[in-house]
Parts: structure tokens; sequence; C-alpha cells
């Protein structure tokens, strides 16, 4: 009620700041930020950001406060800043609605879409890949809605496999990318391949308390993961990968 009632309906520029996105470790699944993004990327007017890490935080606290004509919504994790990213002298505005690219590959073969903080796990993974002799496109989305559908469409458009990873439950930032990709057009596989699509998201059931990364292993959600959803969608598009590479998705 209160966020659709006091604030969406009327569209009051509301600054929603959330705190424990994804699996928090120690404070367990009673304080997990794991449904946000489900349930606030269907209201109408949200503008929803989710940060990379504490660079993108700088911009994106920066940019919300900017906004004077929409309800927005900015999810961070509970953890330490990584430590070891160049801060921004003056922060800057990030347009709604427009993502960034990380890392382009050089064969068209997989895209990695991440938005919040699996962009370095997925950056990690694209490296892993590159050992295997496949060249991985990264993206950070940075917003869930408005979804930057022009990137969105080109990383389907320009590679055989396209996996987004996000630190939520079923139906947030994947499921915005889906319908955006159906709309489109671009999963009826006419005139072209068919994209081979797929998404990575918290599992199906409670996550109890335990340091961050076991957590994210017990979700799937780490760098090998990552791997081994690319190399088994790789060959799912009938792209020959090496033994090596099997043997990482075994």
């Amino acid at each position: 009620d209160q966020l659709v009632h006091d604030v969406a309906l009327q569209k009051l520029p509301v600054r929603f700041i959330i705190d424990r996105a994804g699996l928090v470790g120690e404070d367990g699944p009673t304080h997990g930020g794991t449904f946000d993004l489900s349930f606030i990327g269907c209201v109408p007017d949200m503008l929803v950001c989710a940060s990379a890490d504490e660079a993108e935080l700088v911009h994106m606290v920066h940019t919300l406060a900017k906004i004077d004509d929409y309800p927005t919504a900015l999810r961070f994790p509970r953890a330490n800043a990584y430590g070891d990213i160049e801060m921004p002298a003056e922060p800057r505005f990030l347009e709604p609605g427009t993502g960034r690219m990380v890392r382009e590959g050089r064969d068209g073969s997989v895209a990695i879409l991440s938005v919040g903080g699996r962009l370095r796990e997925s950056l990690e993974a694209a490296a892993e890949l590159e050992r295997y002799g496949i060249s991985a496109t990264v993206a950070d989305a940075r917003w869930v809605k408005p979804i930057d559908e022009k990137l969105v469409n080109w990383l389907a458009m320009d590679h055989k496999v396209l996996i987004t990873i996000e630190e939520n439950a079923i139906g947030g930032f994947s499921a915005q990318v889906q319908q955006t990709l159906l709309e489109g057009g671009l999963l009826d596989g006419v005139n072209r391949t068919p994209l081979v699509l797929r998404s990575m998201t918290l599992p199906d059931r409670w996550i109890d308390h335990n340091k961050p990364f076991l957590q994210y292993e017990d979700a799937e959600l780490n760098a090998k993961h990552i791997v081994r959803k690319a190399v088994l969608a790789l060959e799912r598009a009938g792209v020959r990968v090496s033994t090596e590479a099997k043997a990482a998705a075994a």
C-alpha cells in the first residue's frame, strides 16, 4: 500500500534506497533482498536501478537525487566496497534506461547481461571462458526499469547465447529482458538462428545464514556457475566447445 497507493499512483518523487540487495550473509533469509526487483519492477512509473560497485553507487545516488518527476528505487548489497575501483571525482547523471558495455567479445558467441552485484563474477567467468577459446561479452544493465532495450536487442542479435544474471528471485530483471525480447520478436527464430536465452536467478528456496560467497555458491550464482551455464548453452546453440570447457561445465 505504501509503495502503490502513497507513492506510485500519485507519481511522487520518493526515493527508495534499498540496502541488503540479494543474499546478506549472517543476517540470513529474514533480511535478504531477494524479491524487490520482482514486485517493484511491475509497478507503473517506477524507475529502478542496481549498482554493480561503489563507483556506480555514487553515480546512482546522484542520479536519483536529480530525478523529481518519478518515484525511484536504488538497491545495493550489504557488503564492503571492493576497494580497488577508482572513485569518481564528481558524480555524473546516469540516463534512466541506459546500460553500459563492460567487456566486448570478439566472436559473437555468448553475452552475459548482469544487473547489480554479480558483475564482477560475470567478468571472472568471462576471463575463465577466454581460456577455453570463448570470447564473452559482458554488459551491466544498470537499470531494471526502464530497461535498456537498445542494449538488450543488440546483445540478442549479435550473439548466439544471452545469459542474464541478478541477485533476485524469478520474475525480476530476467522477466523484463524476456518481455523485451518477446515483444521485439527476437525469440521468434524467424530469418535467423534462434537465440539461446538463459536466466540466472536466486533459487526458489530459502538460503540460510552463511558467508555471502558461500551463499552464492549454494545459489549457483558465482563465476564457475556462469561458466557452466555458458558452456552448456553454447553447446545447445550448436557451438563447438573444447573438451576443457566441457570438463569445467561437468
